[in-house]
């Protein structure tokens, strides 16, 4: 892997762990892992129930840390009380989470080793009320972790029947959101369309990186599901190729569409009809930030190292395809929290414009302070 002065960057300031820089070099060897999310009664189970059955070749290993509430069903279950693993009667495994999750995964991974259990990916299924940050986090902080499972994606479950109120009440619902790199909503069929459009469009206020589905009773294709690479550095050049698109979203504030207190919007997300919400009252936002001159390696880790440092926590997700000077190679970069990794990508095509193109969602975020630093990081 070739070393680009920058990498200092997300080195020195946000102690990086080597699960980002090292992925394209042992994804072959490492245990796929799925997070599934979303608040109470949107779906998950359901869901889950259907990629467990589905014909597609695979064994999953389920971590379930709400089995004693919502059992996944007990008539495809063998228990095995002593072991707290449950043996699917079709090659699956599920664990209901008794200890941290850590040491849950590291009796698995080891289980797997010994050839007492036998499975290709992991699914994590997260209580409805559950932050998916720290979870994400279990796979770069721990080293051991790391060097056996591989972090795929997060995929968060929206109930369009009840999301209004879990979005505009529940900061784990918004978080939950912030997080996705797959978005599934379900209950269409139960709210107008108005309605549906509506929540999409706050959805992506939201999340312009996650692409979302609707779907019915868990029909989810599993390529919609698997070996979505959300957390690959070079799995996805483009952030979001239509939230991108300058003829596009050239001007659009995606922090809300924020306006002066009485200014007239006809924005359909801030209508006071049923249906619709405001979207300035959303914590979580994104904001994406453009530009066809180079970075200063030195400028942008310097920047990067003071805004994470303090505002890491409310970052949740963030991702760019950076012009760097010193190399003709696109730079790719993301984070989650205070942990950042970097690599290099291909290079720069004969004609294509050297464009840097950045995505940070976060809780409250402030997108003047981010916009003009990074303007200030530009050769």
């Amino acid at each position: 892997m070739v070393v680009w002065r920058a990498a200092r960057l997300l080195a020195r300031v946000v102690k990086i762990t080597v699960y980002f820089l090292l992925i394209a070099r042992r994804t072959m060897s490492l245990i796929p892992v799925t997070i599934l999310t979303g608040f109470l009664g949107s779906g998950k189970t359901t869901l889950l129930k259907r990629i467990l059955t589905e014909t597609h070749g695979q064994k999953i290993a389920v971590i379930e840390n709400e089995f004693g509430e919502e059992n996944i069903d007990n008539e495809i279950l063998v228990n095995d009380t002593q072991e707290n693993i449950i043996q699917m009667n079709n090659g699956c495994i599920c664990c209901s989470i008794r200890e941290d999750l850590r040491d849950t995964l590291q009796v698995l991974a080891e289980k797997k080793r010994k050839g007492e259990l036998a499975f290709d990916r992991v699914v994590i299924e997260t209580t409805g009320l559950a932050d998916p940050g720290p979870v994400a986090q279990t796979f770069f902080m721990d080293e051991e972790i790391a060097e056996q499972y591989l972090l795929d994606s997060i995929l968060t479950l929206v109930d369009a029947k009840h999301a209004e109120v879990q979005l505009n009440d529940r900061q784990e619902a918004r978080r939950q959101i912030g997080f996705a790199d797959q978005i599934f909503i379900s209950k269409t069929d139960l709210v107008p369309d108005a309605e549906v459009k509506a929540l999409m469009h706050r959805l992506t206020h939201m999340n312009p990186r996650a692409p979302q589905k609707a779907v019915h009773f868990g029909e989810v294709a599993i390529a919609d599901v698997f070996d979505l690479r959300g957390f690959n550095l070079n799995a996805k050049l483009d952030i979001d190729p239509d939230f991108l698109k300058a003829d596009d979203h050239a001007g659009h504030d995606h922090e809300g569409h924020n306006h002066a207190e009485g200014e007239h919007c006809d924005h359909p997300s801030h209508s006071t009809e049923p249906g619709h919400h405001h979207a300035h009252d959303d914590d979580v936002k994104s904001f994406v930030f453009r530009s066809d001159k180079a970075f200063s390696p030195a400028k942008l880790e310097d920047f990067l190292g003071a805004v994470v440092n303090i505002y890491g926590p409310r970052m949740l997700r963030y991702k760019g395809v950076l012009n760097m000077e010193g190399t003709e190679r696109k730079v790719i970069f993301q984070g989650v929290h205070q942990l950042m990794g970097s690599d290099l990508g291909p290079a720069w095509a004969a004609g294509e414009t050297k464009t840097s193109k950045m995505v940070f969602i976060g809780i409250d975020l402030p997108k003047d302070i981010f916009m003009q630093g990074l303007e200030q990081c530009l050769v």
